[in-house]
């Protein structure tokens, strides 16, 4: 069975095609039921979402949203100078 999108490289593959026209992927090399979502890089079903926030951003949460506020008391200073200025 033709898929619609290459599960190798994610072109469109057209109807009835033997191979995927951008990489050349066909029912041996990309397109069996084991390799169909096989190189897509989906967690499997015991993938623990919360385990990996903590691995990647450990704890960088608050400070962000910390840095994130500064930046716009910051923008907003700039504005409120700029019409001082315009105002002048």
């Amino acid at each position: 069975m033709t898929p619609e999108v290459c599960p190798n490289c994610g072109a469109a593959v057209p109807p009835g095609a033997k191979a995927c026209p951008a990489c050349g992927s066909d029912e041996e090399t990309g397109w069996s039921e084991e390799a169909y979502a096989g190189s897509l890089g989906l967690p499997d079903e015991n993938f623990d979402y919360d385990d990996f926030v903590a691995r990647e951003f450990h704890g960088q949460g608050r400070a962000a949203r910390r840095a994130g506020k500064g930046r716009w008391i910051a923008a907003g200073l700039l504005v409120l100078i700029l019409l001082w200025f315009l105002m002048r």
